[in-house]
């Protein structure tokens, strides 16, 4: 970029800047030049993405230190000779919007735009370097009809499937939530309690793919403690499936057990309350009633309430019978709330000897209890406790006598002979549940018709738009519903009659692909491959760790889907994952309910956005929570006008040679900081060391810089700026432009080091005896080994202590140590 006559006039005086006027005429210079567009180019890529936003209106300190943080990394990777792609958009559909209809009767779209206006002013403010020509919004029809695509992709597949099952209903948001949106028993959104209902739903059978999830979990570049809670939502389990014959209705119950070596001690089998087969089981039951009172009292309740620990364990009999598969025994069947039907098969066998979660409901229900494994401590008191150890079977048939652990293999291979079941793996991970009954999300793209029952909506008929005459009550089923002209359709296959799904996708559809539009924002189809072959994958992912399951899983999972159909060559989204910590203000996390949120653009305005980035960066490692601080962003704003006093301060015209001794000690401690700087943007991630290094050069420059001559020193500020160019652009532009430069400092090139500048004339060694540090010595660091074992048997502490004794060896390893091995 070269700059136009009369841009780089200096808006500030020699000994400070105005904040303000630089970083306002720089913004408005790099978006008139499109500055940081992407363009095609023959140079390796690098692919900086930050997870995109909600529209709510404003950005928080969260969102500030995020962008903050994948900018430095973009604007490093372009100055280091990169074609960077770094690019941002909307996540705009959602419930907010659509409640803000019902409250204020403003249209979503309408309050999703204006938001999205205004937050994408405050990121100029912040002199962000998004390439601005590929922004999304997922909520526009442009990007929604390529979401209705993927779900047609998918439904093609066999991977979206509909049925009816007890679904997470969020009673304030009115609509269903899928297992990873309920936490702790509420909503991830609204915090209300979740409950259970039975409705007709729309999945995505990410469950095919678990095994694939999950192993190419150790591959990715990822904070250990993200693939640790991935690795644990899926839940990985092996063991046996069992089935038990239920004569009285002729059906089967299948079990899944990781302890099939005590299925000999089974006594029952438990239900969930939403088992399917519960109402066939109490059909002819005296105490139906009872049960289904039972059922109906345990289903307000959430699977966490049902499943903790301090829940009183409640149940109740089915009056039916299950045969026992090995032994032919008749177990009673009952229903139990700490059974859960999504998890496992919604059934498990009461092996109370064994299991203390049925030892304690057999004991409140005095179910019979037989002991099947022998403790190896004699002395176990099975009316305590139940007995989880290892040990021998013990009237187990044919299988007693043997170690437990060797006995589960073996009965499930016995149960696989007898057709009864046999060796299994089980997963935790359910099918994502992805429909949602409001109005502000994509339609999914299906035509219910009375004759062909759900049929697509033909690719060419997308998308199908979300209709603009509808009502926001906040009350019963989804506003799609009343629209009765967007409603009625045509069937695509008979040409009769039919009606539209009145469902929208779950907002986690339309993120799960976001990042691969971003490669082809204007192409005919979703993106094209060519584009996607060359970007993907992205090479930094920034974000919040709060996402470690929704949006990072599903997005794993949708690149996996498109992998498999052809259309990527990558089958993992993101290479390299940086999640930040949270911004914390006088000792809590940010959040409008504690009242303790500060505005990014007051903050911006007073101290000026360079000051803002800085603080926020050298505040913390990005990885750690960080204390918000008044005085840390004063400091900041004063570190940056002290480097500007550097570079603009007036000095004699000098153009002799620069005394040696001065020019060795600025081109090392530049070469050093140029070396730190470098590995701990690149490699480290370490922004808060590398803006310590900025402060101890520009500290080592007030020493020295003067004693060199004009060139040198124009020379040495010119690495200064450059250093100092992704942490703080705004300023790092005005006085790379007040160096004498037409053209921008972030194209300009990234400093390089030279290795001769990084080494010591002197280093200090360690002397020890028997590999103990007994003593130092500082000496020349070419120093030959023979002359550094003089100089250890030399040393007077080193004299002292092997007087006396016989040395055998004096190893020296130079630059590091010398030992001395005496006896």
């Amino acid at each position: 970029m070269t700059i136009k006559e009369g841009q780089s006039s200096t808006i500030s005086s020699p000994d400070r800047y105005n904040v303000r006027a630089v970083e306002e005429k720089w913004q408005k210079i790099w978006e008139e030049e499109h500055l940081y567009e992407t363009k095609d180019s023959d140079k390796e890529k690098f692919y900086c993405l930050e997870q995109f936003p909600y529209p709510s209106g404003h950005l928080h300190m969260g969102h500030v230190r995020v962008y903050t943080l994948g900018d430095v990394i973009a604007r490093y990777r372009r100055m280091a000779g990169y074609n960077v792609l770094h690019p941002m958009g909307w996540d705009a559909f959602g419930m907010p919007a659509e409640n803000a209809a019902i409250k204020n009767g403003i249209p979503p779209r309408t309050s999703t735009m204006a938001n999205i206006a205004y937050m994408k002013q405050q990121m100029k403010q912040m002199g962000l370097s998004f390439d601005w020509s590929r922004e999304v919004t997922t909520s526009e029809p442009e990007y929604y009809r390529f979401t209705q695509e993927l779900f047609l992709l998918f439904y093609e597949r066999g991977l979206a499937y509909q049925k009816e099952g007890a679904v997470n209903w969020c009673p304030s948001c009115e609509t269903v939530l899928a297992n990873e949106q309920v936490e702790d028993g509420l909503c991830w959104r609204c915090d209300s309690v979740v409950t259970k209902r039975d409705l007709t739903q729309w999945y995505f059978r990410i469950t095919d793919y678990a095994e694939r999830l999950l192993t190419s979990l150790d591959a990715l570049d990822w904070p250990q403690e993200i693939k640790t809670q991935q690795f644990n939502w899926i839940g990985k389990s092996i063991g046996a499936e069992v089935v038990f014959d239920v004569p009285s209705i002729g059906q089967k119950i299948a079990v899944f057990t990781t302890r099939p070596d005590t299925l000999y001690g089974a006594t029952y089998v438990v239900l969930a309350p939403e088992h399917p087969l519960v109402e066939q089981l109490i059909a002819n039951y005296p105490e139906a009633d009872k049960v289904r009172q039972f059922i109906a009292e345990e289903r307000v309740h959430s699977d966490i309430e049902r499943t903790a620990e301090n829940t009183e364990k409640r149940g109740i009999f089915t009056g039916s019978y299950a045969i026992h598969p090995l032994t032919g025994e008749k177990l009673p069947i009952w229903i139990a709330n700490y059974v859960l039907v999504d998890y496992g098969t919604g059934a498990v066998m009461g092996v109370p000897a064994h299991d203390q979660r049925d030892f304690l409901y057999a004991q409140k229900y005095h179910l019979p209890m037989k002991v099947v494994v022998q403790p190896e401590n004699p002395g176990e008191d099975f009316d305590q406790q139940a007995y989880t150890g290892p040990g021998k079977l013990v009237n187990s048939g044919p299988f007693t006598g043997f170690d437990n652990q060797e006995a589960k293999a073996l009965i499930a291979s016995a149960l696989k002979e007898q057709g009864k079941g046999g060796p299994r793996v089980s997963y935790r991970m359910r099918d994502w549940l992805i429909s949602r009954q409001r109005y502000w999300g994509a339609p999914i793209p299906i035509i219910h018709c009375p004759k062909c029952g759900a049929v697509p909506v033909p690719k060419d008929q997308l998308p199908v738009l979300l209709p603009t005459n509808v009502e926001f009550t906040g009350q019963g089923a989804s506003p799609l519903a009343g629209a009765k002209d967007w409603l009625q359709t045509t069937c695509p296959v008979c040409q009769g009659p039919a009606t539209r799904e009145t469902d929208t996708m779950d907002t986690f559809v339309d993120s799960s692909w976001y990042y691969y539009r971003f490669t082809s924002p204007n192409a005919p189809r979703p993106f094209n491959k060519a584009d996607v072959d060359y970007w993907m994958p992205v090479d930094e992912y920034v974000g919040g760790k709060e996402h470690a399951v929704l949006h990072l899983l599903y997005s794993r999972f949708f690149t996996k889907v498109l992998y498999d159909a052809g259309w990527v060559s990558v089958d993992e989204p993101f290479k390299r994952l940086l999640a930040q910590g949270m911004v914390v203000y006088g000792g809590a996390k940010m959040s409008k309910s504690k009242g303790n949120t500060l505005s990014p653009e007051n903050i911006m305005k007073e101290w000026g956005s360079d000051a803002t980035r800085v603080f926020m960066l050298f505040a913390a490692p990005p990885d750690k929570d960080f204390e918000w601080s008044q005085q840390g962003v004063e400091g900041a704003y004063r570190f940056l006008q002290r480097v500007y006093r550097l570079v603009m301060k007036q000095r004699p015209e000098y153009a002799g040679p620069s005394p040696e001794e001065a020019k060795t000690r600025v081109c090392k401690v530049v070469h050093r900081t140029v070396k730190k700087i470098s590995e701990d943007i690149g490699e480290r991630r370490a922004f808060n060391t590398a803006i310590s290094a900025l402060m101890e050069l520009t500290n080592a420059l007030y020493q020295d810089l003067d004693a060199l001559n004009t060139e040198d020193q124009i020379r040495i500020l010119g690495i200064l700026v450059r250093l100092l160019a992704p942490f703080a652009p705004h300023l790092a532009e005005e006085l790379w432009h007040q160096l004498g430069h037409d053209t921008s400092v972030h194209w300009a090139s990234w400093p390089q080091y030279d290795d001769k500048w990084l080494q010591d004339e002197e280093v200090t060694i360690a002397l020890q005896i028997n590999g103990k540090v007994r003593s130092r010595l500082t000496v020349p660091v070419d120093m030959t080994p023979e002359t550094l074992r003089e100089l250890a048997l030399a040393d007077e502490k080193i004299q002292t202590l092997t007087e006396g004794r016989t040395i055998v060896k004096v190893i020296a390893v130079p630059g590091r140590l010398v030992n001395v091995v005496i006896r």
